[in-house]
């Protein structure tokens, strides 16, 4: 029925609790959840959930917010997507929210990994799962750059395709997303008092574009706020989003697990 479509299970604050998050799962009719890399020290743990628990995937990538961690080469991430349940390129993109006295020019690092993931993904034809936090501008330049969107340079792979996951950015940014065939995926946040602009996003945005995800172990969804998320969690986004929308929760269910599917097109084979 609810596909978490981004979780971070290898994490500590979940990794020793598995067992229980995945009987929760079960209870909650969460039918499968996408454990996400962020660097490439990280992977195997990430892969190996995959492999040894029949409702979890995985991607390989390396957070825009990492830094001290290898460096992925092109080479490290086509190698690691090329194994059994790795579904996605990413976490990718990129993150200005941090700076630390830098500038926006002394972040080319960022752009250059945001680059190689992007060219993973065409490669691979596997999509992104892209982290854009004020950043947006730039996130989307380099995109259009080199997603092959204008169908020049078809010897790079498939055009780019994706999800814009924890989407807290504006409707323009949303449209800009959709335009280039992008999905949006709404976080726990859009369950937040404050969030009521977020929640005119999720308005504006078509149920056939949509995911749901929980990014645990943070950012728990009301009523479990101050909580450890897990992905047992991600139903009470759908509620949300229902409820916005004017819809049954499992009709939502059903359409951003659907979603999910025609995104991630390897969890079918």
């Amino acid at each position: 029925m609810f596909t978490d479509s981004h979780c971070h299970l290898s994490f500590p604050e979940l990794s020793d609790s598995l067992p229980d998050i995945l009987e929760a799962m079960a209870r909650e009719r969460v039918d499968r959840a996408l454990c996400i890399c962020t660097t490439l020290e990280e992977f195997e743990a990430v892969h190996r959930l995959a492999l040894d628990h029949a409702p979890l995937w995985s991607t390989v990538g390396v957070h825009p917010d990492n830094e001290g961690v290898q460096e992925p080469a092109l080479e490290d991430l086509l190698q690691r997507a090329a194994r059994p349940k790795v579904v996605g390129i990413g976490e990718t993109g990129l993150d200005y929210y941090r700076l630390n006295g830098r500038s926006l020019a002394d972040m080319e690092w960022q752009r250059e990994r945001y680059r190689t993931h992007i060219r993973a993904g065409r490669r691979t034809d596997l999509p992104l799962v892209i982290h854009t936090r004020s950043a947006s501008d730039d996130t989307l330049a380099i995109l259009r750059e080199e997603g092959g969107f204008a169908g020049t340079d078809t010897s790079a792979g498939p055009q780019s395709r994706g999800v814009f996951h924890c989407f807290t950015e504006t409707e323009a940014v949303a449209r800009a997303a959709l335009d280039l065939g992008f999905s949006i995926s709404f976080s726990g946040i859009l369950t937040f008092r404050s969030a009521s602009d977020l929640r005119d996003v999720a308005r504006f945005v078509p149920l056939n574009s949509m995911l749901i995800e929980t990014d645990s172990p943070y950012l728990a969804p009301v009523p479990h706020r101050g909580k450890t998320n897990n992905p047992s969690y991600v139903p009470q986004v759908a509620r949300q989003i229902a409820e916005i929308k004017g819809l049954e929760v499992d009709e939502v269910g059903e359409a951003t697990a659907r979603n999910f599917e025609r995104l991630f097109h390897r969890v079918m084979l």
